[in-house]
């Protein structure tokens, strides 16, 4: 019950960031499991395997909720969900494959640079365009590939990606975050589809795993995100986001540090 509670706790934390921001919660989440699966002594071979793959189940049921939330204020773009999500859901299978076949080392140095990136590009926040329409449906397809397979591999719901690159597209920012909830959506079934296939028969995971899910992780975290994830969108539609973007990255930042020290000490 006690690790349970911390999940819930954990939950409470990501939840609001995945709706106030749109991206998931997935670059706070992965460090924070890694965290708590080291302290309860799970096998480090396996543990950021197993904190990508509960991360990324707990966005279905994050989306949900912010989608929901997002959707009833009208600022999801459903057209540019339907002409990406065939492609999001091919570079998120492929890139749990990869995954699979790479070391906990490996993970952790793709990941904490991945972490490091986000946290500057939030921090330094540019609101400039660089075209106003979106590209074509090639475009999209090829974008919706890649932002899905490098979000699997990080346990992301591809906010981080997505958003920065529809607001350099000319879509507004409020749009961007609404438009990105409903895209992680597709991330997280395939990714967790992925995650559960491959982990299957792995003997270095603990008990009541199901696959690289960590069931117990997944039911706090999804408890905890049930009540901030509608807050967090509420807020993101009555408050700029600047300076909780900025607060984030540094957080973000000290995190990646954080895991680096830990897998790479």
């Amino acid at each position: 019950m006690d690790w349970i509670l911390i999940y819930i706790l954990i939950g409470i934390v990501v939840g609001f960031i995945a709706g106030m921001l749109g991206i998931g919660g997935g670059t706070t989440l992965v460090p924070l499991l890694v965290f708590v699966f080291t302290a309860e002594g799970f096998n480090s071979d396996k543990i950021i395997h197993l904190a990508l793959g509960t991360t990324i189940t707990s966005i279905i049921f994050t989306s949900i909720s912010s989608v929901k939330a997002h959707h009833s204020r009208g600022v999801v773009r459903w057209d540019i969900f339907r002409k990406g999500t065939p492609s999001l859901i091919l570079g998120t299978l492929l890139g749990t494959f990869v995954a699979d076949i790479l070391n906990s080392i490996s993970l952790a140095i793709f990941f904490v640079a991945f972490v490091y990136l986000t946290s500057i590009q939030l921090f330094f926040d540019s609101k400039k365009t660089i075209r106003r329409n979106l590209p074509g449906i090639t475009g999209i397809c090829i974008t919706g590939f890649f932002i899905g397979a490098i979000s699997s591999l990080v346990g992301a719901g591809g906010g981080v990606l997505s958003i920065p690159l529809m607001v350099l597209c000319g879509i507004p920012i409020i749009q961007a975050v609404g438009t990105s909830a409903a895209l992680g959506f597709p991330i997280a079934l395939a990714g967790s589809a992925g995650y559960l296939y491959h982990g299957l028969g792995e003997p270095l995971l603990p008990p009541l795993s199901v696959g690289y899910i960590y069931i117990p992780a997944l039911i706090g975290i999804t408890i905890g995100t049930f009540f901030t994830v509608p807050i967090g969108a509420s807020m993101a539609h009555r408050m700029p986001a600047n300076y909780l973007k900025k607060i984030f990255a540094i957080l973000l930042f000290f995190l990646a540090t954080r895991m680096a020290w830990e897998f790479l000490s």
